[in-house]
């Protein structure tokens, strides 16, 4: 993805970083053998730093700079994602319940979410378990949702 302004090292994985201009414009979990690559401008520069320092301390808050996009259901899904606590978890159901709408449709507008981490969609899960993640239903990217979950302290 020679397009990207960054591709970091997590301790879960690479993640690609794409800026427009002073603000974010997308977060991307990538395959395990990503090659990585320094951050290119100074926004990709501040994310990667606010990123390492949420892995020393997954309380914290993330305030980065977002590029607005999304739909306006997608934006209120993204709004009562970021409203979940660290160490918490919803399910689709009560997220679709206190949005009156469908699961169905809060797992899509999780899946399209472009600000990972930032906007914590692994904090939402199926009444029955883990859920899918960023549009997956297995491999490593539902790894990922467990370290993830396991870093915050979730139950």
């Amino acid at each position: 993805m020679s397009d990207l302004d960054a591709v970091i090292a997590l301790p879960f994985g690479p993640l690609g970083i794409r800026s427009a201009g002073a603000e974010l414009s997308e977060l991307i979990f990538l395959a395990p053998d990503s090659t990585l690559q320094e951050p290119e401008n100074d926004t990709a520069r501040a994310a990667a730093v606010a990123l390492h320092a949420w892995f020393d301390d997954p309380a914290a808050a993330l305030a980065l700079p977002l590029r607005a996009c999304g739909t306006p259901f997608q934006r209120r899904v993204w709004a009562a994602i970021s409203a979940i606590p660290p160490g918490q978890t919803r399910s689709y159901g009560e997220l679709a319940r206190q949005l009156g709408s469908a699961a169905r449709a809060v797992g899509q507008a999780c899946g399209a979410n472009p600000f990972p981490l930032i906007v914590p969609c692994h904090r939402v899960t199926s009444a029955q378990g883990l859920g899918g993640f960023a549009h997956s239903s297995g491999g490593w990217l539902l790894e990922v949702k467990r370290w993830l979950l396991r870093h915050e302290g979730a139950t």
